[in-house]
């Protein structure tokens, strides 16, 4: 029997398990990264929040919230001398840990880059100094540059150092450079195998093209690597920016926590703003837990400035460099037509005498 077009069609009840399907299929996958958002909900973003509203406070851990001052806590911080001392600091003691660490990390991910011998040992080991804790590293260091370490004795038979103490400590620049020299020792070797993977994804073809060329192997690295690995580089900078300015750990733990009870040296030599941080709401000076969450919302504002003028000036340093070179293309010159010869002129002037 036809069936009539008019006439509703049969509507097909759908089951429960194909319901469950359908459902399970377009939640499954939101139910995949729920943990990571909830997580991050949990640790990260309700913290962030919450520190605007302390920031905005007057808090102290002793007595809690108390009443709302605005950006009274923010303007308190700026007008605080110290607040701009450990300012200095931290840019000092990232410049002598950051640009020599940029540069040992080129260089060391261009040498394991070539057929070395024995190249995963190598590869492994310039990750041992990242592996070990940063408080080992910096009771480490403390004691290489104290009194009685390794070179302040050496330094003192030289005749270089006349004073018994040592000058590490004692000095601001000698210890942002000590500091600086921990941030180097530390993180070259994880910088260097980034840039060392960004290295082997290159194609060969550019570095037979340039060797073709007669380029040497220093005109390859500037011409040819540093080119191809600009995305890379980009990101190694800004990361080296954004971890150096946090530094906390090598300077709370520089001399033990012994020198001015970790607040940075007798006369806050080198108190970072992290240290001053953590010693405005948590240590020894004062309870100010409100100022210190201003301090830490200041120093993410400056922070976000250095690394967009850093990642401005890398992407005109990168570009304005000499691009990769290539194989040159040879511009084929068209055929020439084909000229008559005499003996064709010849054959051609008979057959119109005949005609």
């Amino acid at each position: 029997m036809a069936h009539d077009p008019a006439s509703p069609r049969p509507v097909r009840r759908v089951g429960w398990g194909q319901r469950i399907s359908r459902w399970d299929f377009k939640l499954s996958p939101y139910l995949y990264i729920s943990p990571f958002f909830l997580l991050f909900a949990v640790f990260g973003a309700f913290p962030l929040f919450f520190n605007v509203v302390v920031a905005l406070h007057d808090w102290h851990r002793r007595t809690g919230m108390g009443e709302f001052v605005g950006l009274d806590n923010f303007t308190w911080v700026l007008q605080q001398p110290l607040f701009w001392r450990s300012l200095e600091n931290t840019i000092s003691i990232f410049l002598l840990g950051g640009v020599p660490q940029l540069f040992l990390a080129l260089l060391i991910a261009a040498i394991l880059d070539q057929n070395l011998r024995a190249r995963t040992f190598w590869r492994m080991s310039v990750l041992i100094p990242f592996v070990v804790m940063p408080v080992a590293t910096s009771m480490i260091f403390g004691q290489v540059f104290g009194q009685f370490g390794i070179l302040v004795p050496n330094l003192q038979e030289l005749g270089l150092l006349t004073d018994y103490s040592s000058p590490f400590f004692q000095d601001r620049f000698l210890s942002h450079v000590a500091i600086g020299s921990m941030v180097v020792f530390r993180w070259t070797g994880y910088n260097a195998l980034i840039l060392l993977a960004a290295m082997q994804a290159v194609p060969r073809d550019l570095y037979e093209a340039a060797t073709v060329d007669g380029a040497s192997r220093l005109r390859q690295f500037f011409s040819v690597t540093i080119p191809s690995i600009r995305p890379t580089l980009i990101f190694v900078i800004l990361t080296m920016t954004i971890g150096g300015l946090e530094i906390f750990d090598e300077a709370r733990l520089f001399d033990g926590g012994g020198t001015g009870g970790g607040a940075g040296g007798t006369d806050n030599q080198w108190t970072t703003v992290m240290l001053y941080l953590f010693n405005l709401g948590f240590g020894q000076w004062q309870d100010r837990l409100g100022q210190a969450a201003a301090v830490g919302w200041i120093f993410a504002f400056i922070i976000l400035l250095i690394s967009l003028a850093n990642f401005w000036l890398t992407r005109r340093i990168s570009s304005s460099d000499a691009t990769a070179p290539r194989p040159r293309r040879v511009r084929r010159r068209p055929p020439a037509p084909d000229l008559p010869t005499p003996s064709d002129i010849t054959e051609t002037s008979l057959e119109g005498a005949r005609r």
